[in-house]
This record gives C-alpha cells, sequence and structure tokens, in this order.
C-alpha cells in the first residue's frame, strides 16, 4: 500500500468512524513525533486532512486537537525516554548511524536553545522527532522536558488542525 492509498484508508475511516476519530487523530500524532516512525507513516498529509474534515463535517475540534495533542506530547515522550536510556548509544541506532549530522545538528540546537529546543524543533518537519530523542541522550532534564513537550504538542495540535476546521475564515469575518 503507498502513502496516498494509506492517508485516504485513514480519512474514510476517520469520516465514517467519527467516534473514533479523536483516538485515531492521537495515534497519528504519536507516529508523527516518535523517532524513526515519523519517517514511515504520511502522518502530516492525515493530519492535515484531518483538519479538513473537521471542516466539511461534523467531527468536533477540541476532541480532535486534544486527542492530537497528547498523541504528540507522548510521541516525543517515548522518544526523549529511548534517548535517556541509550545515552550515546543513540548515534548508533538507524537512522542516526546512517545520518550523524543530524545527531550533531540537533545537538547544537538543544546547547543554544536548551528545552526551547523542543517547542521549536515541534515545527520543524524532521527535527520534529529528533531533537527529543536527542534530548533524552543529551541529558535535557525531565521537568523541562517536559513542560516544552507538553506545552508545544497542544499548540501544535491547534495549528495543524485550525486551518482545515476553518478558523481561518472564521477570524476572517
Amino acid at each position: 500500500m503507498d502513502f496516498d492509498a494509506a492517508r485516504q484508508s485513514i480519512l474514510t475511516f476517520v469520516e465514517t468512524y467519527k467516534a473514533w476519530a479523536p483516538v485515531v487523530t492521537g495515534v497519528i500524532a504519536f507516529c508523527e513525533s516518535l523517532a524513526v516512525l515519523s519517517l514511515l507513516v504520511p502522518a502530516t498529509a492525515i493530519l492535515l486532512g484531518i483538519g479538513a474534515l473537521i471542516g466539511g463535517s461534523d467531527l468536533p475540534f477540541w476532541p480532535m486537537v486534544i486527542g492530537a495533542g497528547i498523541g504528540a506530547g507522548l510521541g516525543d515522550w517515548v522518544s526523549y525516554e529511548v534517548g535517556f536510556y541509550y545515552k550515546d548509544g543513540v548515534k548508533r541506532l538507524w537512522p542516526m548511524s546512517r545520518h550523524p549530522e543530524m545527531t550533531t545538528k540537533a545537538e547544537a540546537f538543544l546547547r543554544r536553545w536548551g528545552a526551547g529546543a523542543i517547542v521549536i524543533g515541534r515545527f520543524i518537519g524532521p527535527a520534529r522527532a529528533v531533537v527529543p530523542l536527542v534530548a533524552g541522550s543529551f541529558g535535557l532534564r525531565r521537568i523541562p522536558f517536559q513542560l516544552a513537550n507538553w506545552s508545544s504538542a497542544f499548540v501544535w495540535a491547534f495549528v495543524l488542525l485550525a486551518p482545515g476546521a476553518g478558523l481561518l475564515s472564521w477570524l476572517h469575518y
């Protein structure tokens, strides 16, 4: 199954089974935020499509944002804990072992911004899943990480879903 077929299948499922939509949105956001898995799942396209479904059907906006926020926060949390467990060994794991420049850039980013790197990285595609993994291996303390993680997860979910849900046209009036 190709990415477009997977995206369309998930969007059809969300539209058909609306009661499960917040859970599915959370799982997709989790996949988008989890290191490595984010490379294999076309989650951004799916989440943008879910935003459009919110705007074009009777899907409730806030439960979808909450589902996506929880999924994104959990994905980053798991990535952080994997990094914390493996420490420098993260550099030997795929895909970091094949792209050592990603780790170097993420470490420099964390040195410069600290926990703020989690917030900024959330909104930069490739960094979204790599920065939390490196933050754990780099030794960023848990409390600052979690504060940045959870606050940015819900802002990110809102920013990703709101345009398709019609927020831009609502703000225009």
